[in-house]
């Protein structure tokens, strides 16, 4: 067994070091200890998935979460390096660390290097399984240009649009004249909601141009581009599916990502409530096909634009776990994480399409520690006090605690809030009352934000697209109840102005 002064010796500082590899593992063709390649929520929820099946896991910290949840739960804790960021991207030293502690498997959760094709080639040429698909279908799928060429080739639909990379603007320009205005310049390498830009005239276009092609050298190093027509108001709708190494491949349904700003997503809801049953079955058919195209293994997921007129064009595949994944596992009782662990392997997946059902509705809300009503700008610092909800339905995955500090160099997700009812009124009385019960002090939160669309007509009527957060600016309008402790002070001062008088 490894012990920690062999870590210490090779450069790894251990926080602790309490293995369970003294447990016996559920399946004996298993892995036996899984180094989790990422932070925060997703994180912890990859640890209790290796918990439940008998695994030890082993996470990393930089210096800055040094007090982080997942550094709490795991098994082994290692310290990565005092640069808060840059140790979470060094993927010859995350494989370097999972050799030395002795893990035959790492996941990588997502963000971060978890579609990054580098770090799966290097898992497998140090003889450490990469829970998710090889290096070949990672840049295939990475590649904006390369995944919209095979899915033409499969026979699913494509948003018209340029044939490779643009040249130069002027290609864009002629490009956009054929087509009609609005189009979308994407970073081919994008992902994420990032390197994106709508353009709705020529004026635009111009001015755009070397903006996204500057954003994406600088987020994903490479400056290529693309255009593509503009779907203008449409729906975001995404197929999860599960592919094997022995040919298998299923779908989970689908996710309505609609609610979204600047391309972000902020609420994710399964089923979609704006499908029909035959919608609902050709999109997933749709799922299934892309996956087999591309020969796709592990899970993965097959993102989708719905127009006004009802018809699907393919947007993107991701290659990972998507934060959203809470949703599908909460109506089809499948999860997700074990079945990505086992798939990596070399299992059968275990279940075939015709077993895969659902029940219900279910739908997420990222709790974002933002202020919306300041441009939903980033509100880092101490949580002084944290309530989670709960309640029937009710599911929270969370990497914040009372007194814990949200630091200020990563994404601003600090919790998903994940609720389920048995149908669509329902879910939103439920997720409506599970957000009253959440309370976050100390930072500013997207929750009373979330509170308000609840309450929106036509969102309780599901019809929405993704011009819904744009075209509600009232929704920021909001009052907020003062903590406790605000309020006391609150209410002191004012009995002592009123003595003063």
């Amino acid at each position: 067994m490894v012990s920690a002064s062999m870590l210490q010796s090779a450069g790894f500082e251990c926080q602790k070091y309490h293995t369970t590899l003294g447990n016996l593992n559920k399946d004996n063709c298993m892995f036996k200890k899984i180094l989790i390649a990422n932070r925060g929520e997703i994180a912890v929820r990859i640890v209790r998935a290796c918990s439940e099946m008998g695994i030890t896991s082993a996470a990393i910290y930089t210096d800055a979460d040094r007090h982080a949840l997942h550094v709490k739960k795991a098994d082994e804790a290692y310290n990565i390096g005092s640069d808060p960021v840059q140790g979470y991207l060094n993927a010859h030293n995350i494989v370097n660390l999972a050799v030395a502690a002795g893990c035959d498997a790492l996941h990588p959760g997502y963000g971060f290097l978890s579609e990054n094709p580098v770090l799966s080639d290097i898992c497998a040429k140090r003889g450490v399984k990469f829970i998710g698909p090889n290096p070949d279908v990672i840049t295939q799928m990475g590649d904006k240009i390369q995944a919209r060429n095979a899915m033409i080739g499969a026979g699913i639909p494509c948003v018209p649009g340029s044939e490779g990379n643009l040249e130069d603007v002027e290609e864009a320009r002629k490009l956009a004249a054929e087509i009609g205005y609005p189009v979308m310049l994407k970073a081919t390498n994008g992902g994420g909601g990032r390197g994106i830009r709508r353009c709705d005239n020529e004026k635009e276009l111009l001015s755009n141009y070397d903006r996204v092609i500057s954003e994406a050298s600088k987020a994903f190093g490479k400056p290529e581009v693309f255009l593509e027509k503009c779907v203008v108001n449409p729906r975001h709708i995404e197929v999860q599916i599960l592919a094997d190494s022995h040919g298998n491949v299923i779908h989970l349904f689908e996710r309505d990502c609609s609610i979204q700003r600047r391309n972000q997503k902020l609420i994710e809801i399964a089923p979609s409530p704006q499908l029909s049953q035959a919608q609902r079955d050709y999109i997933g058919t749709l799922g299934v096909k892309a996956a087999k195209a591309v020969g796709y293994e592990n899970a993965g997921t097959v993102e989708f634009l719905l127009d006004q007129d009802n018809r699907f064009y393919f947007m993107e595949m991701n290659t990972r776990l998507q934060v959203e994944h809470t949703v599908t596992e909460t109506i089809t009782g499948i999860d997700i994480v074990q079945e990505q662990i086992r798939i990596a392997y070399g299992h059968e997946l275990q279940y075939k399409q015709e077993e895969v059902k659902f029940r219900g509705y279910a739908m997420e809300y990222r709790i974002n520690a933002e202020d919306p009503k300041n441009g939903f700008l980033p509100s880092f610092g101490k949580i002084t006090r944290y309530y989670a909800p709960g309640g029937p339905g009710v599911r929270i995955d969370a990497a914040m605690y009372s007194g814990y500090t949200i630091p200020p160099y990563f994404d601003s997700m600090c919790a998903k809030l994940t609720v389920w009812a048995l149908d669509w009124p329902s879910v939103v009385e439920r997720g409506r009352r599970a957000l009253d019960d959440m309370v976050v002090y100390g930072v500013k939160t997207t929750i009373p934000y979330y509170q308000e669309i609840m309450k929106h007509p036509d969102f309780k009527a599901a019809t929405f697209d993704t011009s819904f957060v744009e075209m509600h600016p009232e929704l920021t309008e909001y009052t907020t109840k003062l903590p406790p402790e605000l309020f006391a002070a609150a209410i002191a001062a004012a009995i002592a102005a009123h003595e003063g008088i």
